[in-house]
């Protein structure tokens, strides 16, 4: 998968179009990734318990890792990026304008 947790990626599909934010969990195995802010659904969920958590509990849920790119501070967008061999390690380079990312 091209992203991992913490990345900072844009969402380029979808209703959360355009929006940045960071990777809080990534499902390798279903290639999906959970981004703060977007994807946000509300469940409404009554206390079963005395102190336990209650009304409209908003959450992100997982959208699909194809629909994010890696965000480049540099030009302020989401980029392409490919893996390089460097060190005997694989880095994440952008296409555009070789920023590294690992």
């Amino acid at each position: 998968m091209h992203v991992k947790k913490g990345d900072k990626v844009q969402i380029i599909s979808g209703q959360d179009k355009g929006h940045v934010g960071e990777v809080l969990k990534a499902y390798p195995k279903e290639n999906k990734v959970v981004v703060e802010g977007a994807n946000v659904r509300v469940k409404h969920q009554r206390a079963t318990q005395m102190g336990e958590e209650s009304g409209r509990i908003e959450k992100e849920c997982p959208i699909d890792a194809s629909k994010v790119l890696l965000y480049s501070e540099e030009l302020k967008k989401g980029v392409r990026t490919s893996k390089v061999l460097e060190d005997g390690r694989k880095i994440r380079v952008s296409h555009k304008t070789n920023e590294k990312f690992d």
